[in-house]
């Protein structure tokens, strides 16, 4: 693998709606979803869905450091969900939808925190910030009808009201930080 390109494990929610933001950024060269921070080997879908393996649902960003940092990945992550909700987005609830960081080395994990303390001493959210910062242990691959999902799926109506504005919000903040198509 190129020494440049670097990982990032977000937790941030339903993994299709994570999924389909960071695709969208210039230096992102590939994000998959799936399932970290739990206590069962090999997790599936629907045990993860029901709450009993401990897992969130997770992205693995493989991004070029190069072109895209990963202080910029932690912008678009806390500016594309709501990290004052404990074991909630919307209307998915759950532990396996926690806003978590699985940082893959201490300087992520610095930077991470140095981010989360400058939101906090900037009052950015009304509520205190619940999200996780927790090692890397094991990152599981979801089933493969999961990745990809709001790209091959965007008519359906979850699709619609939930993915296609967050979406439409990096388009508007983020414009810059966006892949050229």
């Amino acid at each position: 693998m190129d020494k440049n390109i670097k990982q990032a494990i977000f937790a941030n929610g339903c993994f299709w709606c994570t999924e389909a933001v960071f695709q969208r950024l210039e230096g992102v060269v590939d994000v998959v979803s799936g399932y970290t921070g739990g206590h069962v080997k090999n997790p599936a879908y629907r045990e993860v869905c029901n709450g009993t393996t401990g897992h969130a649902e997770a992205i693995r960003i493989d991004f070029d450091s190069k072109v895209i940092s990963y202080q910029t990945l932690l912008e678009v992550f806390f500016a594309t969900h709501n990290p004052t909700t404990l074991n909630r987005q919307g209307n998915d609830i759950g532990t396996q939808y926690r806003s978590a960081i699985f940082y893959v080395d201490e300087s992520q994990k610095n930077q991470a925190n140095d981010f989360i303390q400058s939101l906090t001493k900037a009052c950015v959210f009304q509520d205190s910030i619940v999200t996780q910062l927790d090692p890397l242990d094991v990152f599981y691959l979801a089933e493969a009808t999961h990745n990809n999902y709001y790209n091959q799926n965007k008519e359906q109506a979850y699709c619609q009201f939930t993915i296609t504005p967050k979406i439409e919000k990096i388009q508007q903040f983020f414009a810059e930080k966006l892949k050229q198509n």
